[in-house]
């Protein structure tokens, strides 16, 4: 990603191979670079007891994220157990974000395809650098990118932009849901994972240290 981005770029809007795939997302995502730097932080996290509050909506939704998926079909299945301990060491570790309902469907994309701990640190770095502020109570960030996403639909598509127009339809109204969940309750399968592997190589990946975070 340093020294030849570009290629890297390249190889994965061709699509990057199902076989390497796990592995190349927790490259790319910086996942890797967070576990390396921070070995033990994961299971100290899930020791801790988190916030009642979060933990009780927690519980209410780890059921709702792919139902259908066998990792997920009841509350006897690793998926759901992996899901709620990543959600929670999540909300300890990044107390000033919390837990925000569309990072479940996330959290479940990426379980789906690295084991939990590789999982939780590839979440971190999504919620924290790709989307960042995207979680806040204000939604700046989300609301920014609304204003960027009607820019390029008037440029290439002006007929279905002056349509929204008219019928007064705003942006937050149909890609809230695209955008907080990184379309993975949107896209059909074999598109949302082609599309994943160009959203994870967008990025270097830059953070400060997760127990700094923590403290602050």
């Amino acid at each position: 990603m340093n020294k030849n981005y570009k290629k890297i770029r390249d190889r994965c809007r061709k699509g990057i191979p199902s076989a390497i795939r796990p592995k190349a997302w927790f490259y790319l995502s910086g996942g890797r670079s967070l576990l390396e730097a921070h070995p033990n932080v994961y299971q100290e996290l899930l020791e801790q007891e988190g916030d009642p509050q979060i933990i009780e909506e927690i519980k209410r939704d780890q059921h709702r994220q792919f139902p259908m998926h066998e990792m997920f079909l009841d509350e006897d299945r690793p998926g759901q157990k992996e899901l709620f301990n990543l959600l929670k060491a999540y909300s300890i570790l990044n107390p000033t974000t919390g837990y925000c309902q569309a990072q479940a469907p996330i959290a479940a994309f990426l379980l789906m395809h690295l084991p939990a701990e590789q999982a939780f640190w590839s979440f971190v770095s999504i919620c924290d650098k790709y989307l960042k502020d995207y979680f806040t109570p204000g939604m700046e960030m989300l609301q920014r990118d609304a204003k960027l996403f009607m820019a390029l639909l008037k440029k290439t598509s002006p007929q279905a932009y002056r349509h929204l127009q008219k019928v007064k339809v705003e942006p937050l109204m149909f890609m809230s849901d695209w955008y907080l969940c990184a379309m993975t309750r949107t896209l059909a399968w074999d598109t949302l994972l082609r599309v994943w592997d160009c959203f994870l190589c967008c990025l270097l990946y830059t953070s400060p240290s997760p127990r700094d975070r923590q403290k602050s």
